[in-house]
């Protein structure tokens, strides 16, 4: 079975339909409310354990959210070290149009530091794979990073949001999964890059090969749809898969989230063969 960590942040997320999105002062009425945890280590690590994959998530949330959090996780068969703060949970706020497209405001809210990973560390060291992404401290994710380096256990970077990344950082990455606007600063990394196009699919860049998307169904929502593609590719390669057959699975997975309306409810629980 496949052993997949993922380090990032956990909060609540608001989604709200509109016809269109805001230009200038306009005042938009949406059509729909909906409401659920997520976060990308935390939407990851949900994908990763629906995959089948034995899975373990470290976060962060304010304490009124620490019991929710951990019945959650538990629930979908992840083994969960939930840390309280004494700040407010983290909040998203989630606009879709009537094309599926989506814009996000974030407040960051409670956060990990180094201390936390400590309590992590035989996790990452026993995975296989560890899932980063840019929603936690740099100094959590270099002391994440320098834990996994020492274990062997390779790593899978989704450098969102984006922001200039360290040297050392950079190289103990085994993959990166920027979209095409996160691209900038990784030129020079010596590892493996999947570039993901949306409805294209994605490109190897060792290779320069892209591999389509395939499309499952209607899309109504976008959003989750990366980080089912980073934890799908992630629970392949830790099954011994190479990255195009993994690149493949990724894809059709997220092709399918797209289908469905918010993020916990889009998440497969298998990827067909």
């Amino acid at each position: 079975m496949a052993r997949i960590v993922s380090i990032g942040l956990t909060g609540n997320t608001v989604f709200m339909g509109v016809p269109h999105f805001h230009s200038g002062g306009e005042t938009v009425h949406a059509t729909d409310f909906h409401e659920e945890l997520g976060g990308k280590g935390f939407n990851q690590a949900v994908a990763a354990a629906r995959q089948g994959a034995d899975t373990a998530l470290l976060t962060a949330v304010g304490m009124d959210d620490v019991a929710k959090v951990r019945d959650f996780l538990a629930n979908e068969g992840i083994a969960g070290t939930v840390v309280g703060k004494d700040v407010p949970s983290a909040h998203a706020t989630i606009l879709t149009d009537g094309t599926g497209e989506t814009r996000v405001t974030v407040f960051p809210g409670a956060r990990l530091d180094v201390a936390d990973v400590e309590q992590f560390k035989q996790a990452i060291a026993s995975a296989d794979i560890l899932l980063l992404t840019n929603e936690v401290p740099e100094e959590v994710n270099l002391r994440a990073s320098e834990i996994a380096a020492a274990n062997d256990t390779r790593i899978v970077f989704n450098p969102a949001p984006a922001r200039p990344l360290p040297d050392v950082l950079k190289r103990r990455v085994f993959l990166f999964t920027p979209n095409e606007f996160e691209t900038a600063g990784l030129e020079d990394a010596r590892c493996e890059v999947v570039e993901t196009l949306g409805a294209k699919g994605c490109r190897i860049r060792s290779t320069g090969e892209v591999v389509p998307a395939v499309p499952c169904g209607e899309a109504v929502d976008s959003t989750g749809a990366g980080d089912t593609f980073n934890a799908v590719l992630a629970v392949r390669l830790a099954g011994g898969e190479g990255i195009p057959e993994a690149c493949r699975a990724a894809n059709e997975a997220a092709a399918k989230s797209v289908t469905v309306r918010y993020v916990l409810p889009s998440i497969p629980r298998m990827v067909p063969d």
